[in-house]
């Protein structure tokens, strides 16, 4: 659910706009576009980093919700406009509130609504520019696939932030990357290269920045030419009782969260993260 540290906030660019077939729809800050070829295209719109709160979360449950109950798509890329595919949570603007960034109803409703995205019955393929930093990792970890750059960066960096993981990452991240793997990026909060998290299979392909949508949309359009129901049934079958685990993972994850945000060694991460500068903790 975390913001990163030290990264600039400006550089919004056009790049990762997308055309499609079909007319956009909006929900609040999410635009989808449905193309011939059955894929949809959900795309943030919040640059340069595209960080979430309630809002946003609920924008995009609202739209995978709509797209799964239509016959147009059988595959969705997931994406986001401007430099940075989502920097979790914005730590920066309010440093001092209980549950930075995420307006009324604190954590436990951000979750509400994350914990629908993985009720979604179609495959997500995630195209990852920029930083999946905190929460925005997760969501990455939220999708079926993840397309990356190079320059991308991926980081669990909770404990950087005297935090601990959010976004159901308790959950998903060990499949993708093994028990070792995913204990390493979460105790020490290390940044991944793309071509670091192309190496542990944090991502699934790893393609030039100009080439990220191109490749993205035609590994779903892939997924897309099978059959609809086999699929649908296959995920089922490889996914099990995922949506379950995640919804068990975010109610200890919110309640370890909420132990932590009173703890001088939170308000310190917190701190040090808008001064740029390395934390101090104290263990208190």
């Amino acid at each position: 659910m975390t913001a990163m540290a030290g990264e600039p906030t400006d550089l919004a660019t056009d790049e990762t706009r997308v055309t499609g077939s079909t007319a956009a729809r909006q929900f609040g800050d999410v635009t989808v576009i449905v193309d011939d070829d059955f894929v949809a295209t959900v795309q943030i719109h919040r640059p340069p980093n595209n960080f979430f709160d309630i809002a946003l979360m609920r924008s995009l449950a609202d739209a995978y919700g709509a797209l799964d109950a239509e016959d147009a798509c059988r595959a969705i890329v997931l994406c986001s406009e401007g430099k940075h595919f989502c920097a979790g949570a914005n730590f920066n603007d309010q440093p001092t509130i209980p549950e930075p960034g995420l307006g009324a109803g604190g954590i436990e409703h951000l979750y509400q609504e994350a914990a629908r995205l993985f009720d979604m019955s179609k495959p997500v393929v995630a195209a990852v520019q920029g930083a999946a930093i905190g929460g925005g990792l997760g969501l990455a970890c939220s999708a079926d696939f993840r397309i990356a750059c190079p320059e991308a960066r991926f980081s669990a960096n909770f404990a950087q932030l005297g935090f601990h993981q959010g976004f159901a990452l308790s959950a998903t991240l060990p499949p993708i990357v093994g028990q070792q793997h995913s204990l390493e990026m979460l105790y020490t909060g290390r940044r991944l290269s793309g071509e670091d998290a192309s190496r542990i299979g944090l991502c699934d392909e790893l393609v030039d920045t100009g080439q990220l949508m191109p490749r993205a949309h035609a590994f779903a359009a892939e997924i897309a030419r099978s059959a609809p129901l086999a699929v649908r049934s296959i995920r089922e079958t490889m996914r099990g009782d995922l949506a379950d685990r995640v919804r068990a993972a975010l109610a200890r994850e919110s309640g370890e969260q909420h132990k932590l945000l009173s703890t001088a060694d939170f308000s310190e991460g917190v701190r040090a993260t808008a001064e740029r500068r390395p934390p101090r903790f104290n263990g208190r």
